[in-house]
């Protein structure tokens, strides 16, 4: 298959897949993108937003559209790293009565992961996931196991309810592509919900991609070339976050206590030439990295004393740097 042929095939499959998903998920249109963008890409996406916004039956239904393996792992303040990766267990082998020991995989050997309220479960449970969302991998019993490609994992999170959460740490952030926002549907679109999740209709999906189809379109996106600007323009945003440097944007020097790192620049270049292609052009330009720049960033950024108490929210500090930074 040329070259050409496999961008079309990634583009229908994204239109294929957003049709599918119409059919559930009502409104949330840069939600809907800015996932598929991030699967597309390979990377994993952290969704959040209030209780009732759909959230688990988003990443539910995206897994329906794909002939992918789906487990779902509900994160709890009680659940043990045993519980994510497996565990090990003694057995007898009825033959010659000899005692073993045995790997039992865990939900994480699967293609997609739905890490649902994962900002309830302890650090030391929440790093069973580190390993697996960076190099693809596991180690358990003194070995390692390759966990299946394609391999992506979709956290969600209440941004408002704290009591009895443990807010994810910043190396773990940092391995997640996006930090999506979901919010409140407009008016319009939510007399649609109602309407539609009130009747006794029931919905079907079908399934548009398999494992490799989703590999040859994350294959064709690594072969997108990149201009030395848009490049330059990525780097120069991410490195105009990092207070004290010297290069930062003056709104990083008053609201920063923290900047992204080299992965925040790695990330929008690698959504960016996805969404590209789906829009049916052949390289990315400065107006992707724009449009990328808050799911990539808010999660990658610190907010110091004086933002949180002029509640100056990191999207505005983003937006604010954006403004400075110049192509």
């Amino acid at each position: 298959m040329s070259d050409t042929a496999r961008i079309d095939e990634l583009r229908e499959n994204y239109h294929a897949m957003r049709q599918e998903l119409a059919k559930i998920i009502i409104g949330q249109e840069s939600v809907i993108e800015e996932m598929m963008i991030a699967l597309f890409s390979g990377g994993h996406v952290l969704l959040e937003g209030v209780p009732g916004l759909a959230k688990t039956l988003l990443i539910s239904s995206l897994s329906r559209v794909m002939d992918l393996k789906f487990n779902r792992i509900q994160f709890t303040p009680d659940l043990m790293p045993s519980d994510i990766v497996g565990s090990e267990i003694l057995e007898e082998d009825h033959g010659t009565g000899r005692r073993e020991f045995k790997f039992i995989k865990g939900p994480i050997f699967a293609n997609v992961i739905l890490a649902d309220e994962i900002n309830r479960t302890p650090p030391k449970t929440q790093a069973a996931l580190l390993q697996a969302m960076q190099e693809r991998e596991v180690t358990a019993g003194g070995q390692t196991f390759t966990l299946e490609a394609p391999f992506f994992v979709l956290a969600t999170q209440n941004p408002i309810e704290q009591e009895g959460t443990y807010p994810l740490p910043e190396a773990q952030l940092d391995r997640f592509m996006f930090n999506v926002m979901i919010d409140y549907p407009s008016f319009s679109d939510e007399i649609a919900i109602v309407e539609s999740t009130t009747g006794a209709d029931e919905i079907n999906l079908d399934k548009i991609i398999d494992a490799a189809g989703v590999l040859a379109n994350q294959d064709i996106i690594k072969q997108v070339p990149v201009a030395a600007n848009v490049t330059e323009f990525a780097v120069k945003l991410v490195r105009a976050t990092r207070v004290g440097t010297g290069e930062e944007a003056q709104a990083a020097k008053e609201f920063l206590a923290w900047g992204g790192g080299p992965r925040a620049a790695q990330y929008l270049i690698r959504g960016a030439k996805t969404r590209a292609l789906i829009e049916n052009r052949p390289t990315p330009d400065l107006e992707d990295i724009r449009r990328l720049a808050l799911p990539v960033l808010r999660h990658r950024i610190v907010a110091n004393f004086h933002a949180e108490a002029e509640s100056i929210s990191k999207d505005k500090i983003i937006s604010m740097i954006l403004d400075e930074v110049s192509s």
